[in-house]
């Protein structure tokens, strides 16, 4: 599916940005204390060195709240009409999770929903947020997405384990023009579900729910079969991408940065050649966040842009691949705007 995010005086522009990630640190060494694994091998098949997970009790909502308010804070306050929440991790199955951060941020009584699309969930609630604008329902939108997937993953699992990590990130959109900095420019998004299988957590819904105790086959926990998740995602986000650059009339030389979702280092240097880019184009954060699926590529905008790697004027290109299957791109010229803390 792809499309514009309204006319050329109608355009989703973001204004504001803050993130989040756990105060909890954990290391490759510690997680080779328990696993049947080295630190030079989870280094070498996903380039992480450490990730953070939520600390018992600490949940996605909690994640959520700080960056949201980081990045109302970033846009300078003001209305908010809506807001919009990417997850795979809710608090918990029913109600979702939007309106109680929305309570929880001061925004109460304003329409509040979660969309899930797994690691392609910030593109698809942006899609969501430009959505609401277009269609006249909101001037503002804060739309976050948070994760805390170390909750969904098996502690045995070397395959899995070491690769996720939990964050936060939000961004605010305002009512706009196209040729404003910030402005979302054309969407692509995509799904396969013939290929459902290839990443699931099948037990807790409504196709096998829990009987009474935890089942002991480990389908309660996060599967994904590597290897042809890998050719799938490389194969999806330079396609979804290069279709992007096209509906914005960029060509690939154009873009001062490619925004990932960081599923592993591997898939980003893929890409890279794929799209016959240097790596030094790919924006990373992966070694120290890990994968924070939905969160991803909004934590990795923040602290690009605090650290100076990703500046205002820089042409953005922002893909992603998640479970679903799910992919999406769009493009988008930085803004300037001021971090702030949660």
């Amino acid at each position: 599916m792809t499309g514009g995010t309204g006319g050329a005086a109608d355009r989703a522009v973001i204004c504001g940005i803050g993130y989040r990630v756990p105060d909890r640190i954990v290391t490759n060494a510690e997680l080779c204390a328990r696993l049947d694994t080295s630190e030079d091998w989870i280094v070498a098949r996903t380039g992480i060195s450490r990730r953070r997970w939520v600390e018992p009790g600490e949940a996605t909502s909690d994640l959520a709240v700080r960056a949201g308010r980081a990045a109302l804070k970033s846009a300078g306050g003001g209305q908010i009409d809506a807001v919009v929440l990417a997850t795979t991790t809710p608090d918990q199955r029913c109600p979702a999770t939007a309106p109680e951060v929305a309570s929880r941020l001061g925004l109460g009584g304003v329409a509040a929903l979660d969309v899930s699309a797994v690691c392609t969930g910030f593109l698809y609630g942006l899609a969501t947020a430009a959505g609401f604008i277009a269609a006249g329902l909101a001037e503002r939108v804060l739309m976050i997405a948070a994760e805390a997937f170390s909750t969904l993953l098996d502690p045995d699992d070397r395959t899995t384990l070491p690769i996720f990590g939990d964050g936060a990130g939000a961004v605010v959109l305002r009512r706009g023009r196209a040729d404003e900095p910030g402005a979302v420019g054309p969407l692509v998004l995509g799904s396969d579900g013939d290929r459902s299988e290839l990443i699931t957590v099948k037990a807790g819904g409504a196709r096998q729910p829990f009987p009474g105790p935890i089942p002991d086959d480990g389908s309660q926990y996060f599967k994904m079969r590597g290897r042809e998740v890998f050719r799938q995602s490389v194969e999806r986000m330079s396609a979804a991408g290069t279709e992007a650059l096209s509906l914005a009339g960029w060509q690939l030389g154009d873009v001062d940065r490619v925004v990932t979702h960081q599923a592993n280092a591997r898939v980003s240097a893929a890409l890279a050649e794929r799209l016959g880019l240097r790596r030094d184009v790919m924006a990373q954060n992966i070694a120290d966040v890990g994968n924070t699926a939905a969160a991803s590529i909004p934590v990795l905008l923040a602290q690009a842009t605090a650290d100076g790697s990703v500046e205002a004027g820089h042409r953005l290109l922002l893909v992603a691949f998640g479970g679903g299957l799910t992919w999406g791109a769009t493009t988008l010229t930085w803004p300037h705007l001021e971090l702030h803390d949660a």
